[in-house]
């Protein structure tokens, strides 16, 4: 399975998306706890599965063997694996044809129910990131 210190493919694209959230939760309102906000935008929604198409389709495939690839994982990791096995099935009912590979980049291209992050770990995410995800709203906004 996944090797220690292994890089998402999409983790540019997964803390814009995360920042979108962070930007929607902060306008939205008027009094901000920081604590309330990590636990808020980990479960809202994100446009797209962060795992690759690879990963999913090899953790779904042991699934489907009866393998106890879950009992590993941590918890936020193993309902998004859940998720993605139930997706996967409905999608192979709809197309038997199609590969593994395939079903799953269809399933992982869906809209997330949630980011599948712990509120932890969205706070380390959004600490590295928020200084360059300003700078890069400003030049959208042509400020600097």
């Amino acid at each position: 399975m996944k090797q220690p210190g292994t890089k998402i493919e999409y983790s540019e694209e997964r803390i814009r998306d995360l920042m979108r959230a962070y930007d929607e939760y902060i306008a939205s309102c008027r009094h901000i706890s920081m604590t309330e906000l990590y636990k808020t935008i980990v479960n809202k929604p994100s446009k797209r599965f962060w795992v690759s198409e690879t990963r999913c389709a090899l953790v779904i495939s042991a699934i489907m063997r009866g393998e106890n690839v879950l009992d590993t994982m941590w918890p936020t990791k193993k309902e998004m694996f859940l998720e993605l096995y139930h997706r996967v099935k409905i999608l192979q009912q709809t197309y038997p044809d199609r590969t593994m590979i395939d079903l799953c980049t269809m399933a992982i291209n869906q809209e997330a129910p949630k980011f599948y992050l712990s509120p932890g770990t969205a706070k380390v995410m959004i600490v590295k990131y928020r200084k360059k995800w300003r700078m890069e709203k400003m030049k959208r906004l042509r400020i600097i």
